[in-house]
């Protein structure tokens, strides 16, 4: 960290700290609680703000705020059906905050509730249509329910929010991939690509559909790039064998997909029986 930048930082962690270790000197009330709370929860101690959150519920039940932050702080140590749980009760309390919604759509959306996710988003846009988060995250939820173009058009949204967010492209491309738009999607990789050069699965996924279009040395670059910046990846030997092998350099290929057995790619070994023997 340059040193600028941490003279900006202590003021705001000086802050934190001092209010935690003279909390003692306040009366006990809810607000206070909170205060204590989201302290913790800016400093990333969520197990310690959830106690803070749970004396402020305990002394008052209809503490809509200290649901909310509870429930993202419980989100935040992957307890969802907890957050969940939180979360309704806030909107129970007051339906008007989006954060409540949007929050509780995302913990749907790791437990796979994605229709359950879906309606939470649809009514964080209605409260704020302009958060790019939230269609990016419904995108997610429309993708994994097999709805590409309808991740497309929420992806797209996203992009004309905040244009330079490589992994919004990069969602998008998957999607577009899924459709079989391999030259759309080679479009939506380049993007991601030239925002985040260092993307392994951007230069991997581009690959895949370069070898779609047959442009096997197309793909064999990307793979190699995709080698370069992680070499411990096992999917770009496999996909860059295959190229090899569509290009009958059998040798090569058989070395890449037994490099790719000794990294731990389990379909390794099933493949080399089926192209090496």
């Amino acid at each position: 960290m340059k040193k600028n930048s941490f003279r900006k930082a202590c003021p705001q962690i000086l802050t934190n700290i001092l209010i935690i270790f003279s909390f003692s000197l306040f009366g006990q009330n809810a607000e206070q609680w909170e205060i204590r709370g989201n302290a913790k929860y800016k400093l990333e101690d969520y197990r310690g703000a959830i106690l803070d959150f749970d004396k402020a519920i305990e002394l008052d039940p209809k503490y809509v705020t200290g649901y909310i932050i509870r429930g993202i702080a419980k989100y935040k140590l992957q307890d969802y059906r907890g957050a969940i749980l939180d979360l309704d009760k806030a909107i129970e309390l007051e339906s008007k905050y989006q954060i409540t919604y949007l929050n509780r759509g995302n913990a749907k959306l790791d437990l796979q509730d994605y229709s359950g996710a879906i309606l939470d988003y649809n009514k964080a846009i209605e409260l704020d249509p302009n958060d790019r988060t939230v269609y990016y995250s419904r995108g997610n939820a429309k993708y994994f329910m097999q709805d590409y173009r309808g991740s497309i058009l929420d992806y797209n949204k996203a992009i004309e929010l905040t244009p330079n967010d490589g992994i919004l492209y990069y969602n998008r491309a998957n999607a577009k991939s899924d459709l079989q738009d391999y030259r759309g999607a080679i479009m939506d990789y380049n993007k991601a690509i030239e925002l985040n050069n260092n993307d392994v699965d951007a230069y991997n996924n581009r690959g895949l559909s370069k070898s779609k279009l047959q442009d096997f040395r197309g793909a064999i670059m990307d793979y190699n790039k995709a080698i370069e910046l992680d070499p411990k990846a096992s999917s770009p030997y496999i996909n860059k064998g295959i190229a090899e092998y569509k290009l009958g350099e059998k040798n090569d290929a058989c070395l890449d997909f037994s490099k790719a057995g000794e990294l731990g790619a389990i379909n390794a070994y099933e493949i080399i029986q089926k192209y090496c023997q």
